[in-house]
């Protein structure tokens, strides 16, 4: 067998196997009695609501595994991408456009397989729980707005990245890395302003007490806004969220509606302060830095295998030119196969990095906002109206959490420690 083949199929299969045994034991760390610290926040039956939406989702990911595992394992045996390869070679097309093709059939065969299971999970699960709002309409739209996106950002960038690999010889991941961090870059400017509208509205928040009370605090930081939006996060989802975005005078905050709705004032200005501290502290340009030099790593490492025929053949690919060029496009799709190891690790330290930044950013509004009820408050509500684990197993966190359990977050602002991972 092709040590490549022998390889990729390794660790398709570890990688659910993990999955099986984080997940069992998340289920298993599930806890009868509500911890003390949420006494008056869920009722008896509300937790065991919360509890039940984790199992019903967990059960729920470990059958789509089992349904995608063995798929995918059979397309690669059964040389579905030499298929796919023929396809995209058909039409006689240089290797730039014969490799859009490529990838193009790929995304559309991959969304025909997840959508069923987006349409259960919208549509049962969240449906059941009381979250789901949206409409058939509105998901359609989504879907091929998605597509769209990502048809056309995605094809940018796979065209650049293999016309650099295709011409520029050994310093190919250089230049390849160089472009693709100036677009990311320009991409953090521009994605607020253009795509994210695509699919939520944004409204400038209306005068009155809670812009005025967010506004005195950006004031009292000297925290310059671009301007303080809320977001119909309705249209979708009960669920409730907050973030930052842009750079520079284009700096943004975004409240979903349904956290304004259920979070009182100061734990509104408590949720800002956090977001501002990520960016006082310095977290969006350190989360950058590493997702740039993340990029250069990866695309060393292409460069490294890419050129390798034995790869081809390991999904039943002929490594015979497209006018002159080898199917580079190709190369990129069964890299990420091989690549997904090292994906998991860094994954994980990034994970460590996220959640110490949480903290952080925590204290920060602590100290900033001088609320710390207000926030302890703001979590638990965030945490009962999305129905979050509130006893997460410690290896599930450290594989996957980017944010640190509540409890722990709750601890550290009444004076715990603000180092734990």
């Amino acid at each position: 067998m092709n040590t490549y083949l022998l390889i990729i199929l390794i660790l398709l299969v570890a990688d659910a196997v993990l999955e099986f045994v984080v997940e069992s034991l998340n289920l298993r760390h599930l806890q009868r009695e509500l911890p003390a610290e949420f006494e008056g926040w869920y009722d008896d039956e509300k937790y065991r609501t919360s509890q039940d939406y984790l199992k019903i989702n967990t059960r729920f990911g470990l059958l789509q595994t089992g349904i995608l595992l063995p798929v995918m394992i059979g397309f690669i045996l059964l040389g579905g991408f030499g298929w796919v390869d023929g396809l995209a070679r058909s039409p006689g097309w240089g290797m730039i456009p014969t490799g859009l093709l490529f990838a193009g059939i790929l995304m559309l065969l991959s969304r025909i397989i997840h959508l069923p299971f987006e349409i259960y999970d919208t549509f049962v699960i969240e449906e059941r729980f009381g979250f789901n709002r949206t409409t058939v309409k509105t998901f359609v739209l989504d879907q091929l707005k998605g597509l769209a996106l990502g048809a056309v950002i995605g094809g940018l960038v796979l065209a650049g990245i293999l016309w650099f690999f295709a011409t520029a010889g050994s310093y190919a991941w250089l230049y390849a890395w160089g472009a693709l961090t100036v677009f990311q870059i320009v991409m953090l400017y521009i994605a607020p302003v253009v795509f994210l509208p695509m699919f939520n509205k944004f409204t400038p928040l209306e005068d009155g007490e809670l812009r005025q009370a967010i506004e005195a605090y950006a004031d009292q930081q000297r925290f310059k806004l671009s301007g303080i939006f809320k977001i119909d996060g309705s249209r979708r989802s009960t669920k409730s969220n907050a973030y930052f975005t842009g750079f520079g005078r284009w700096k943004r905050i975004a409240l979903f509606d349904t956290l304004i709705e259920k979070h009182s004032i100061p734990e509104l200005v408590s949720v800002l302060a956090h977001e501002v501290g990520h960016y006082r502290l310095g977290h969006i340009r350190k989360m950058m830095a590493v997702s740039i030099l993340t990029t250069g790593l990866t695309f060393y490492i292409l460069s490294l295998f890419i050129t390798r025929p034995g790869l081809y053949e390991a999904f039943g690919v002929a490594y015979t030119p497209v006018e002159g060029v080898p199917p580079l496009y190709a190369g990129l799709v069964f890299f990420g196969f091989l690549y997904a190891p090292i994906q998991t690790l860094l994954g994980i330290a990034g994970n460590v990095m996220s959640r110490k930044h949480e903290f952080e950013a925590d204290a920060y509004a602590v100290d900033t906002a001088h609320a710390p009820d207000s926030m302890v408050d703001a979590l638990k509500k965030l945490s009962v109206d999305n129905l979050s684990n509130l006893t997460p197993h410690p290896l599930k966190v450290f594989l996957e959490y980017s944010h640190p359990p509540v409890l722990e977050r709750i601890r550290a602002i009444r004076g715990g420690t603000k180092t734990a991972v």
